[in-house]
C-alpha cells in the first residue's frame, strides 16, 4: 500500500512539476523585465504577480504566450490585460489585507486573483455569462475563497456589499458611472479607463476625500469597451 502511494506521488510529481518549473521561470522573468524594470515597487503587488499562475487564466492555445508583454484574447471579444497594466492598476489602488474590493469586468479572473492575494475580499462582476461561469469555476478550483463572482451588468456596482475601499474597472467607459463613485468608501480609490473604443483612453484614479471625488490622469491605455445589459 505504501509503495503504491509512493508511485502515485512520483507520477504526479513527474506530470506536474515540469510545467510548474517551465512557467515559474517565465513568470519570474515577466515580473523582473515587465514589472520591476518599469517602476512597480509595491512588495505585495510584486509577490502576487510572482505567485499567481497567469498561464491558467488563458486558453490552452495561448498558454505559452501567457507571460508575454501584451494582452491576450480569452474569448467572447474580451482580453486578459497586459501584465504591466494589471500590476500598475493594482499598485495605484494601495491594496492591503483589511480592504474590500469591487472589480467590474472579471474576464478570466486574473486581476481578481491578484487582488485576492493582497486584500480581504474581492467582489467581481462579469457581464458575459460564459466568462462569469468559467471564472467562478477556475477561481474555486484554485482555492480563492475570498472572491465572489457575479454574472451581470456592473454599471450599478454591488450596493449590497458597499462601501468598497477599492474599485477596479477593467473596461473603458465614456462616462464614469456615478453608482461606482457613490459606493466608494471614504479614502477609497477607484481606477478606471475613460474614453472611446477607437481612441487612446485615459486611465484615471479617483480618490474620495471628505465625501468629494478627486480625479487624476495616470497614463494612457487601450481597453475593451464597457458593455451594458440590453434589458
Amino acid at each position: 500500500m505504501r509503495l503504491a502511494v509512493v508511485i502515485i506521488c512520483i507520477i504526479m510529481w513527474e506530470n506536474i512539476f515540469p510545467q510548474i518549473d517551465k512557467y515559474y521561470a517565465a513568470r519570474n522573468n515577466m515580473v523582473k523585465t515587465q514589472i520591476i524594470d518599469r517602476g512597480i515597487t509595491d512588495a505585495a503587488t510584486l509577490n502576487a504577480l510572482s505567485k499567481v499562475p497567469r498561464h491558467l487564466f488563458v486558453p490552452k492555445e495561448n498558454m505559452n504566450n501567457a507571460y508575454a508583454d501584451c494582452p491576450l484574447p480569452i474569448g467572447y471579444g474580451q482580453t486578459i490585460s497586459q501584465p504591466y497594466i494589471v500590476a500598475y492598476m493594482t499598485e495605484v489602488v494601495n491594496p492591503s489585507k483589511k480592504k474590500k474590493v469591487l472589480e467590474i469586468g472579471t474576464g478570466s479572473g486574473y486581476q481578481a486573483a491578484i487582488l485576492a492575494e493582497i486584500t480581504d475580499t474581492v467582489y467581481t462582476i462579469e457581464i458575459v455569462p460564459e466568462l462569469a461561469k468559467e471564472s467562478t469555476e477556475r477561481l474555486r478550483q484554485m482555492g480563492y475563497n475570498n472572491i465572489v463572482v457575479k454574472s451581470g451588468d456592473g454599471y450599478n456596482g454591488w450596493p449590497e456589499h458597499a462601501p468598497f475601499d477599492i474599485i477596479v474597472v477593467t473596461a473603458a467607459v465614456t462616462d464614469i458611472p456615478k453608482p461606482l463613485t457613490d459606493q466608494l468608501s471614504e479614502n477609497g480609490r477607484l481606477v478606471i479607463p475613460v474614453g472611446g473604443v477607437s481612441e487612446v483612453q485615459e486611465l484615471m484614479l479617483l480618490v474620495k476625500k471628505n465625501g468629494k471625488i478627486k480625479k487624476s490622469i495616470l497614463t494612457y491605455v487601450r481597453f475593451v469597451p464597457f458593455i451594458r445589459s440590453k434589458k
